[in-house]
């Protein structure tokens, strides 16, 4: 606390003076790669190229981008669609089945397992697919919406969330079911909610009136309402061919859940060291204590301010002021909108009792196999308990342990760092894995983690485990 006059007026002029110091900031846009220029936080915020000639420099450029991001793709995963029989996400969309990330040549999942991280190391075996997975375009980054999505958005609202740059680059197969279903903590006799439609700014009003009380449909109105973002606004350094309304919280988060938007974190620099971005679900926050990239925000309320005032634009208050942060009030606006988001449950799961346990009346007999191996050999359980299937922490599994720094499509492969401990339930609507989408499947997840814990299961353990996960 401030205890005198002289201090007082000091404190009150930090903040024009930290606006001062900030007035130069921009995200990620010089880097440690241009080799001409010394690494920075920092980047102009007044431009001098004219929008026409970026936007014809970098739609030139975007074929190029985009084939180096499919080769990548390519050489880790096998990206064939290759549905589980008859298991599927809530609303009937097929699960893709199996191990897609693709081993080096000579060596088995097992011979990897055997090995020591040093060993794997030193002979450069680790599987590229368990690396990182670069944005689209890292230097660039930002968020980049799948098709579906923007054909959607567009026919309901006209607003276009094609970027001119880049397009989303993970096949519709590997990504949730769409529209998902809206499953709420206070109507669980309702069901799904949502009629089988995207919830927009046209239609929230006529879907929900009549089961929200009027603070969370205030709060849902605010979460389907565009504003500008860092790609998405009015300003000249846009990567939309008009000027944007910008995004809504829910053109990543659709429905309350995911449809595997990417982007990438504000919280790391230099630009090649920031994590890319699977976006997570908003199901179940109500029973979770950690949120942001790098789990610093203790609040779904913090959350949701956080995501308007920063993240919205890479981390960077003068970008936001520039393009047009929309700037919430604590007390109503950001606690009406996180009121609404502590109502989206977890869809049904016809298995499990009210411990969160399989119950054997329901289960077969590989899934009891793999709920005994989760809580037992796999040690799943140790960072993810029931009922709900996370300790609410950060662990660091240190897969860098098994690999070189590398650089890979301008992201720098090296140390994760700790990592939240995400809800397990309802895993299997909810692909790809991992916080930066580089696990396609529930079984690549499994495998990468039997190495990083080095708890050596079986193949027949590992297909349990997955029949386990899926009932979740």
């Amino acid at each position: 606390m401030r205890r005198n006059r002289g201090k007082l007026v000091a404190r009150r002029a930090w903040p024009v003076f930290a606006v001062a110091i900030l007035a130069v900031a921009a995200v990620g846009l010089v880097t440690a790669q241009d080799q001409n220029k010394q690494p920075t936080s920092y980047a102009p915020v007044a431009l001098t190229e004219p929008f026409d000639s970026v936007m014809a420099r970098m739609s030139a450029a975007k074929p190029a981008i985009m084939e180096r991001q499919m080769k990548l793709l390519e050489e880790r995963y096998d990206m064939a669609d290759r549905p589980a029989a008859g298991v599927t996400m809530t609303k009937g969309k097929a699960v893709q089945e199996g191990v897609r990330v693709k081993l080096p040549d000579g060596v088995t999942w097992d011979q990897l397992a055997n090995m020591a991280p040093e060993e794997i190391k030193q002979k450069g075996l680790w599987p590229k697919g368990f690396l990182p997975l670069p944005h689209p375009n890292h230097a660039e980054g930002g968020m980049v919406f799948p098709k579906y999505h923007i054909e959607e958005i567009k026919k309901q609202t006209a607003v276009d969330l094609t970027r001119f740059d880049l397009d989303y680059d993970l096949p519709d197969h590997f990504l949730p079911e769409y529209p998902p279903p809206i499953f709420l903590t206070t109507r669980p006799d309702l069901g799904d909610v949502s009629q089988g439609k995207v919830v927009t700014f046209d239609n929230y009003y006529e879907i929900f009136n009549g089961i929200l009380n009027p603070k969370q449909l205030e709060g849902l109105r605010l979460l389907v309402m565009p504003t500008p973002q860092q790609q998405f606004n009015m300003t000249e350094d846009r990567r939309s061919a008009r000027p944007s309304r910008g995004v809504t919280c829910f053109d990543c988060h659709v429905n309350g859940h995911t449809n595997a938007t990417t982007h990438l974190v504000g919280d790391i620099r230099p630009q090649e060291f920031r994590h890319g971005l699977d976006t997570p679900t908003l199901r179940g926050v109500n029973i979770q204590r950690l949120f942001g990239s790098q789990r610093a925000l203790k609040s779904i309320e913090d959350f949701t301010e956080f995501e308007q005032r920063a993240a919205y634009f890479d981390g960077d208050p003068v970008i936001a002021t520039k393009k047009g942060v929309n700037v919430l009030e604590r007390g109503s606006q950001v606690h009406f909108m996180a009121e609404f988001e502590a109502l989206l449950d977890f869809p049904p799961a016809p298995k499990l009792d009210v411990f969160g346990k399989l119950d054997p009346a329901k289960a077969t007999e590989a899934e009891l196999r793999g709920e005994e191996i989760f809580f037992g050999k796999a040690r799943c359980g140790d960072c993810h308990p029931a009922p709900y299937y996370t300790d609410n922490t950060m662990h660091n599994m240190r897969a860098e342990r098994f690999f070189e720094p590398q650089m890979v499509n301008g992201r720098m492969a090296s140390a994760d760092g700790p990592i939240k401990t995400f809800p397990l339930r309802s895993i299997k609507d909810s692909p790809p894995y991992l916080h930066d989408r580089r696990l396609l499947t529930l079984e690549d997840t499994v495998e990468f983690f039997n190495l990083t814990t080095g708890v050596k299961l079986t193949e027949q353990e590992k297909m349990d485990l997955v029949a386990f996960l899926r009932t979740l």
